[in-house]
């Protein structure tokens, strides 16, 4: 069958539920430790590296829940001056098991337009969010990117992270930090 030809007809109302929001199930028990980090995100940072000039940049990131034992990540930047587009991923932070002492173990799974996919390890307890990298990997066009450490700190509607990466023949060193504030929960 090739595509358009088919001629079972939508359901009656189908494009209108479509256009509608769906309602946001209830949490994943899974989820609950990580209910903190949900929401959107809006700050300023700033970013250097021995290859490019410093500069300062506007960040807005979303942390959503499904239902499921994962919570969806977007995250795009602006230049501060101008508002040209920087930077943008997506991913997804999974909770991998059950919380022990208030320490849940996750990963997050990001991936770039830039070709850039990561896979990271570790920790959160509520406050600190520690990721140590078990894959970074590239498109075969992509820029060569060999690690990429992730911190985050959460402070009731603040959140702060610094990011460090190895890439372009560089060393692992610091290359982001941001401050974010919670503008919907």
């Amino acid at each position: 069958m090739s595509w358009g030809t088919c001629k079972r007809p939508a359901p009656a109302g189908y494009g209108a539920r479509m256009a509608e929001p769906l309602p946001s199930p209830p949490p994943h028990p899974l989820v609950a430790p990580l209910a903190g980090l949900l929401g959107v995100w809006v700050g300023a940072g700033h970013g250097g590296y021995p290859t490019i000039e410093p500069f300062d940049y506007t960040e807005r990131v979303e942390l959503t829940q499904a239902g499921k034992p994962f919570l969806a990540y977007s995250q795009r930047t602006r230049a501060a001056g101008s508002g040209a587009p920087l930077h943008v991923e997506s991913g997804y932070l999974r909770v991998v098991g059950e919380a022990a002492a208030g320490v849940v173990p996750v990963e997050l799974v990001v991936s770039q337009p830039s070709g850039i996919v990561e896979i990271h390890t570790g920790t959160f307890d509520g406050r600190e969010l520690a990721l140590r990298p078990v894959l970074v990997a590239g498109a075969p066009t992509a820029k060569a990117v060999t690690e990429v450490v992730r911190r985050f700190t959460l402070d009731g509607d603040l959140l702060r992270y610094t990011l460090e990466m190895a890439a372009v023949g560089q060393p692992l060193q610091w290359h982001l930090e941001a401050e974010l504030r919670r503008t919907r929960a």
